[in-house]
């Protein structure tokens, strides 16, 4: 059991450094019109290297992986995916706002973890990084009191857009692929949430698990609402025209 629990986040962070690549790859054919790509290629990675600090704490001690694993884990990458699900919806140009709103607190949340003195000596060989983290980190840190604002824009985006999206889709009856393909994209970031309150009652050896049911869900949900699907005849061009501009190409 403790051979495969070391494993799990490296699978994760192999994973989701594919639907990484995959995202940027696809940003990069459309660009104009898909930033939405870019801001979910950002996010995801975030998490893939929160997942490799993961696996690198299990081997050991290791300053940098803990505030890899807290700043792309645990603070920023949800607030990015949310964010690429914004540029997905809306299309005005406060977003632009939004995003470097974000970009900006991202620099100056990393900037204030980098300067947060860590007590190194509370680390424990063998227990998840995710049980111990609030012993290693200063109660009193900034970037705590920070941290809450990031999760909840994120969850609130991510969630709440991809269940609007496949709401949407479903209401008119078409493209039932990226109905599914939203719930599970929205299951993905319920996960790793459940992974977060598990945490809080000891229970941290879960959350590589969760972290690996959140890359497998996000990827098969982005595969699923990008994948093409026809729009009959018969549904006409006002139809097709809506879908255009709230469905992933």
């Amino acid at each position: 059991m403790g051979s495969l629990m070391a494993i799990v986040p490296f699978v994760s962070a192999l994973i989701l450094a594919f639907l990484t690549y995959d995202l940027f790859r696809r940003y990069q054919r459309y660009q104009g019109g898909h930033r939405h790509l870019l801001f979910w290629a950002i996010g995801l990675g975030m998490f893939g290297v929160a997942s490799l600090c993961d696996g690198l704490l299990d081997l050991g001690w290791n300053e940098l992986a803990f505030f890899g694993w807290y700043l792309f884990g645990a603070v920023l990458n949800a607030a990015w995916i949310g964010e690429g699900t914004l540029f997905l919806l809306v299309r005005k140009k406060w977003v632009f706002v939004t995003a470097i709103a974000l970009a900006m607190a991202s620099i100056v949340t990393a900037v204030i973890l980098l300067s947060t003195p860590l007590d190194a000596a509370a680390y424990q060989v063998g227990v998840p990084i995710a049980d111990q983290y609030q012993a290693i980190l200063p109660k009193d840190a900034v970037v705590r009191r920070l941290t809450p604002f990031f999760n909840v824009y994120g969850a609130v985006l991510l969630i709440g857009g991809a269940l609007y999206s496949g709401y949407l889709f479903y209401r008119k009856r078409i493209l039932p692929n990226r109905v599914m393909g939203n719930l599970l994209i929205a299951a993905g970031a319920l996960a790793i949430a459940f992974a977060g309150l598990l945490n809080r009652f000891g229970l941290g050896q879960f959350h590589s698990f969760a972290q690996l049911f959140f890359a497998i869900l996000m990827y098969y949900g982005f595969i699923l609402a990008s994948k093409p699907a026809a729009i009959q005849p018969s549904e006409g061009a006002d139809n097709q025209s809506q879908t255009s501009r709230i469905a992933l190409k």
